[in-house]
């Protein structure tokens, strides 16, 4: 039997004691990798609200535009308005506006275009713009029944209804004279109409759409209507700030395109029974009888 002397067995010790630090050695974990966030990821940029154009019209001239009980302002101008913009790619808001004031509002940029079957002249042309004609009208008178009125030359010492500012207003001035008392201005023609009703005026000048809509609606009132050769033709269109070529453009895209496949002319005859005639031509003007003023809005 071998003895083990103190010698080997301080060796052994060692040898052991040295491999075991090496085996702790070779088994040390690296410390873990520090965690990285996913880097976040960017959003679109919320798109820009639509532009809504702010169109201003006096309500009180059915059947172009007027408003429902319910206080929502509807009519011929409104449904060809929004026609035309839905073509055109653009939203519209309609605010009512009184007409007294409608032409600063646009000029002030309180309104962005008006469709208030606002008549195309030369002296409105000077401070605002026009799109291209949406309707085409001429004066008439309304009378009573019993009236002998048969042209408009008969109005001249008869007392008159029309609504303020407009051109039909202008028209019963130039026949009559500025300082005429025998002409009734009122706030709309429908006013004025129901003042012929009431026996206050003899009769009224206004446009032959308003008039018609009106008879047609109030057979009670038992009027008749007189036309006259010296009214000249007129037209509608829509007016924008003295220089927005770009919403001009825009507009007249869309009413060529309401034209073209027909939806202008479902409108017009939901409100006049037909499609729209061609417009009549403006009499030749004479020196016994030159032709009156457009007599609309």
């Amino acid at each position: 039997m071998s003895v083990i002397t103190t010698r080997r067995f301080l060796q052994a010790a060692a040898s052991l004691c040295a491999g075991l630090f090496l085996v702790a050695c070779g088994k040390k974990e690296a410390p873990p990798a520090a965690v990285v966030a996913p880097a976040p990821v960017a959003s679109a940029p919320a798109p820009a609200p639509a532009r809504v154009y702010v169109v201003g019209t006096d309500a009180a001239y059915a059947p172009f535009e007027s408003q429902n009980e319910k206080g929502e302002i509807v009519g011929f101008d409104i449904d060809v308005v929004k026609a035309i913009a839905a073509k055109a790619g653009i939203e519209v808001k309609f605010v009512n506006t009184p007409w007294e004031g409608i032409f600063n509002a646009l000029n002030q940029g309180d309104r962005d275009l008006l469709v208030s079957a606002v008549t195309i002249t030369d002296e409105r042309k000077q401070t605002m713009d026009f799109s291209a004609p949406y309707f085409d009208a001429q004066q008439l008178i309304a009378v009573k029944g019993t009236s002998k009125v048969t042209k408009f030359n008969d109005l001249k010492k008869l007392k008159v209804g029309v609504q303020t500012g407009t051109t039909g207003d202008e028209a019963v001035t130039k026949l009559q004279g500025k300082t005429s008392a025998n002409i009734k201005r009122f706030e709309s023609t429908p006013l004025a109409l129901k003042e012929l009703e009431a026996g206050g005026v003899d009769a009224v000048v206004a446009d032959n759409g308003v008039v018609i809509h009106y008879v047609n609606n109030n057979a009670g009132s038992k009027f008749k209507t007189v036309a006259d050769a010296s009214f000249t033709p007129e037209q509608y269109g829509l007016a924008v700030k003295k220089g927005n070529t770009e919403l001009l453009e825009k507009l007249n895209k869309g009413l060529a395109d309401i034209k073209a496949d027909g939806s202008y002319d479902k409108i017009y005859a939901q409100y006049f029974g037909a499609p729209p005639a061609a417009a009549p031509a403006a009499p030749a003007a004479s020196a016994a009888s030159a032709p009156m003023p457009a007599a609309s809005k």
